[in-house]
């Protein structure tokens, strides 16, 4: 796999744009920063695509709205879960 500085930056602004998606989906306030956002967005990008890819539905005409589906489902899972253990600490 060839990376170039291109295809890092696409991958940051698709990770943040996951990652503010998947916090918008989960309710009340999410005590985490927009540094953490972006990472946790990052790899549910990453997972999400694998899975798409698994199921047969990574490739398909126009936009990949199922792919997007699962990247936004598990960034709102992994906001929760980093913003659940973030509160634990704190307490």
């Amino acid at each position: 796999m060839h990376l170039t500085i291109g295809g890092i930056i696409i991958g940051i602004i698709i990770g943040a744009v996951i990652g503010v998606l998947g916090r918008l989906v989960v309710p009340g306030r999410q005590n985490i920063g927009f540094l953490m956002t972006v990472v946790v967005g990052i790899v549910a990008a990453f997972i999400g695509t694998l899975i798409a890819g698994a199921l047969g539905v990574r490739h398909t005409a126009g936009i990949d709205w199922i792919q997007l589906l699962i990247q936004v489902v598990l960034a709102a899972i992994g906001v929760a879960l980093v913003a659940g253990i973030g509160s634990r600490r704190r307490v």
